[in-house]
């Protein structure tokens, strides 16, 4: 069976995720090389085996992460199932069975909020993974000239938890408000928190939002609510 190990030694799929960043460096992007599908990757993994999935789910789930973004290459604008085209076919001639190409790839195809659908739990687990990543090490060299640059480099710590016992998957982040203010982050995030919801609850759980000790309530779009937040258990980051 083909193994994480297996895709990471891939020299087709490191160019492919070299070359992704590359691109996504020029139109001013945060980073999204082998830092952030590593980061993905983990975590997917992370989510899933704290929510006692089977071995071999997980490591599906922590191959989707690796290789979730490759469709960037590309063109941002639907990555997810241009990425999925891109990996069914290299998945395929590396010998994988089409039942795990299957989960893989409609997993990639599913994982940004403005066409996806959390559908399985390895999407589901891929799309929380993903959307938790916002981190100043994910801004480049260029002074936080736009909002998502500002935004993300505000952010100087970031854990995610997953209490199996209480069904609840945590994002908590550190922000530092003399950078720019929490409402530009739900500028950005807010649509991403939401379809982590809908993930959240595929897996049985649900999700919170945590920003320097305040949790996010309520369901509507339109209304941001902070409130102090309580304790959690054992953080993954």
């Amino acid at each position: 069976m083909i193994k994480l190990k297996d895709i990471q030694a891939n020299p087709t799929f490191q160019t492919l995720i070299r070359r992704t960043n590359e691109y996504l460096s020029i139109l001013g992007y945060t980073e999204h090389g082998l830092r952030h599908v590593t980061y993905v990757s983990t975590m997917t993994a992370y989510i899933l085996e704290t929510l006692n999935y089977d071995e071999r789910t997980i490591e599906l789930g922590a191959i989707a992460g690796y290789l979730h973004d490759i469709g960037n290459m590309h063109n941002r604008k639907y990555h997810g199932p241009t990425g999925a085209n891109i990996v069914y076919v290299e998945l395929r001639r590396i010998g994988m069975s089409l039942e795990e190409i299957c989960d893989i790839t409609t997993s990639i195809a599913n994982h940004e909020e403005e066409i996806g659908v959390p559908v399985s739990p390895i999407c589901a687990a891929l799309v929380i993974a993903d959307k938790s990543d916002a981190h100043r090490t994910r801004v480049g060299k260029k002074n936080c000239r736009d909002i998502h640059d500002r935004v993300n480099h505000a952010i100087t710590d970031t854990s995610l938890v997953v209490n199996n016992e209480k069904s609840t998957i945590t994002l908590q982040l550190s922000f530092d408000t003399t950078e720019c203010q929490i409402m530009d982050y739900f500028t950005i995030y807010l649509s991403r928190m939401e379809m982590c919801q809908q993930a959240a609850a595929l897996l049985g759980c649900t999700f919170r939002l945590i920003i320097n000790g305040l949790e996010l309530i309520g369901e509507s779009s339109s209304v941001v609510t902070l409130r102090p937040a309580a304790g959690e258990g054992v953080v993954r980051s």
